[in-house]
């Protein structure tokens, strides 16, 4: 593609209208995580800048995001004993991501099942929102939120903060009634929080705010190496690594979509990978793609990665005078924008329709979301794929057996179909583990029944490690009870499969033949004389 001056026109637009949406997320961002408002800001310029350098998608704009920053969280208060090693962790999540991108594992989360990734998004939302009740209504807790918590909510309720709630709820107000023509000059975020921060300013003057940043460049963070350490922390950077990488390239398939470009998955999880680690360093928090940056930034015209570079280097001026600003805004308004951003996380469009929807599908979505509202969120996808796969299992289970032909073949000297001592076993299609031990079961009841069994391979497609122990199994017990097998149509791929197993080691090769009436001969010079 050949960057002209119109392609910089919308690319200029879209980094500005981006950098206008991510500040007050980052911000946000920053202070619900626990690290600050300064890592949001930190986070937002270097993985911006970074990613779209060494990223596989043109118009993505990557920043830290609410997955990230609930499992950045959870890492703070319980992963880590110092900001110290809470940055290593982020920096050893961007190594697993880059180790990801260069084995090539970014076509796999394809694979996930919409059911799991919608009840990791609809808990995350509970989660954000859940998180944001304390600073709406002004309190500060020392403890982390546990079940110990109910047994303070009286000194809790006595202590609320009537200027924080209503700071919260006129800056809500302002995102749900926000006039539409206003849109494309102040997102609704961005006019709710500057609408918010001058209602605190002058009037609700006891709400809490944001506080002192650091201005200026960042320190650099030098990371725990401790073996020991390492070995602690692999599960947290672990989670951080997996949900970066699936929600980037959700993000990354929108921006697709929008754009009828097409990404490089592998090249986009190493550039996450390198953007964290730089994140890390500079004291900022893990992020992702960002998808309300990205649809933004496109939708003002953005088509290239320089787009998302200039909304980095925009958001990069907060970090000296323009920071000043920030530290006035009352942690309600953050709050209160979190709390829309939760609501806009969850997938009300599933829910919506989850009358519609199978029940397999509706109980993997809510398993997942419970587990990771109430457990972790590495448990809950896990468990999500874990069940989804079960579920996929089953069903495949009854297509596949419905693709087995298990017939006698009928005696044409006899009337008496129950008189045929030949069977047929026609196994077309696909096999795998979700049919074999019901595989076993039915045609070992139909060998019993014939002397000679014709194994029929034409209409085969594709045979797993599981099928084929079966079918060896089958043709064992066959020979075990003193009764031949003939194999009818093996092409070379079915057949390597089968003799790599050793499955067809008690067939003699006379027994092979390649159409069904020389079967039949065969079968019929197997068989042993009437008594």
């Amino acid at each position: 593609m050949k960057y002209s001056l119109r392609l910089l026109t919308g690319d200029i637009f879209g980094g500005i209208t981006a950098a206008i949406i991510a500040l007050p997320l980052s911000i946000a961002f920053g202070v619900a995580s626990g690290v600050g408002a300064q890592a949001g800001l930190y986070a937002a310029i270097a993985i911006a800048v970074c990613a779209a350098i060494f990223g596989g998608t043109r118009a993505m704009v990557s920043g830290p995001t609410a997955p990230m920053i609930v499992a950045m969280a959870v890492i703070v208060t319980h992963s880590a004993d110092s900001l110290a090693e809470a940055f290593t962790i982020v920096m050893l999540a961007g190594l697993l991501q880059i180790g990801f991108g260069i084995f090539r594992l970014g076509r796999f989360i394809a694979y996930t099942p919409y059911s799991v990734i919608s009840g990791f998004m609809s808990g995350i939302g509970v989660i954000i929102i859940a998180l944001q009740v304390f600073p709406i209504l002004g309190i500060s807790l020392d403890s982390h939120l546990d079940i110990h918590i109910i047994s303070q909510i009286p000194d809790i309720l006595a202590s609320i903060n009537l200027h924080a709630v209503s700071v919260a709820a006129i800056t809500l107000l302002t995102i749900l009634f926000w006039p539409l023509n206003l849109h494309r000059f102040i997102p609704a975020t961005l006019g709710a929080m500057i609408v918010g921060s001058l209602i605190g300013y002058f009037i609700f003057q006891q709400a809490p705010v944001v506080g002192t940043i650091p201005s200026g460049l960042p320190e650099l963070q030098i990371p725990v190496l401790g073996l020991e350490f390492l070995v602690k922390v692999i599960q947290p950077a672990l989670v951080l690594a997996i949900i970066g990488v699936i929600e980037t390239l959700l993000v990354a398939l929108i921006s697709d979509a929008m754009t009828r470009s097409r990404h490089k998955p592998n090249r986009e999880i190493v550039a996450q990978g390198i953007s964290n680690i730089l994140s890390g360093l500079v004291g900022g928090l893990p992020g992702s793609g960002s998808p309300v940056p990205t649809i933004v930034n496109i939708k003002a015209g953005g088509r290239t990665r320089v787009s998302a570079i200039l909304c980095g280097l925009i958001l990069f001026a907060f970090l000296f005078d323009l920071g000043r600003m920030v530290e006035q805004i009352p942690l309600a308004v953050l709050a209160a924008l979190l709390v829309r951003i939760g609501w806009n996380v969850i997938d009300w469009r599933f829910i919506s329709r989850i009358h519609k929807i199978q029940k397999t599908h509706v109980t993997v979505m809510v398993l997942t979301a419970f587990l990771t509202v109430f457990v972790d969120l590495i448990t809950a996808v896990a468990i999500g794929l874990i069940a989804s796969g079960m579920i996929n299992a089953m069903n495949a289970e009854s297509i596949e057996l419905d693709s087995v032909l298990s017939v006698p073949l009928i005696d044409p000297d006899s009337d008496d179909v129950f008189l045929s001592r030949t069977g047929l076993v026609r196994m077309t299609g696909r096999f795998t583990f979700a049919s074999a031990s019901r595989l076993q079961h039915v045609i070992a009841a139909d060998i019993r029944d014939h002397e000679v069994v014709i194994f029929d391979f034409s209409q085969t497609d594709d045979l797993d490690d599981s099928a084929v122990i079966v079918i060896g199994a089958l043709i064992s017990s066959s020979y075990e009870q003193g009764k031949p097998c003939v194999i009818l149509g093996l092409d070379k791929k079915i057949g390597r499969l089968l003799h790599s197993l050793h499955a067809l080691e008690e067939v003699d090769e006379a027994n092979y033949v390649d159409t069904l009436d020389e079967a039949k001969k065969l079968a019929n010079s197997l068989l042993p004389p009437l008594s």
